[in-house]
């Protein structure tokens, strides 16, 4: 299986930018799909996820700006990131988990807020 990740840039802070993340490869089924960011300096964090049945969770730090959803016939993943901050910057990872318990990760997307 492989991630590909897509939609990351420089961005002034206040405005917006959509990550996408496309599966690949030998999928039987896709089961939560989640992103990740990793800040210079500090551990990775989980952003969000949403389950096989569209059930959605967000870190505190997001919630009410970004919105994850999936297009299961495209086995993709998407985050919305409006109203973003200096501090929303970092690399941006997806990972999905599928069928028997294994998980991937994607490559990461670099998502740099600044004026």
């Amino acid at each position: 299986v492989q991630l590909q990740a897509s939609g990351g840039g420089l961005v002034q802070p206040g405005g917006s930018l959509r990550l996408s993340c496309v599966a690949s490869g030998s999928i039987f089924s896709i089961n939560t799909m989640a992103w990740y960011r990793q800040a210079p300096g500090k551990t990775r964090e989980l952003v969000a996820h949403i389950t096989s049945g569209g059930s959605t969770n967000y870190a505190d730090s997001v919630k009410g700006r970004f919105t994850i959803s999936r297009d299961n016939a495209k086995n993709t993943v998407y985050l919305q990131m409006n109203r973003l901050k200096s501090e929303d910057t970092a690399v941006y990872y997806c990972r999905v988990w599928v069928g028997g318990g294994f998980d991937y990760w994607g490559q990461g997307t670099l998502v740099t807020v600044s004026s």
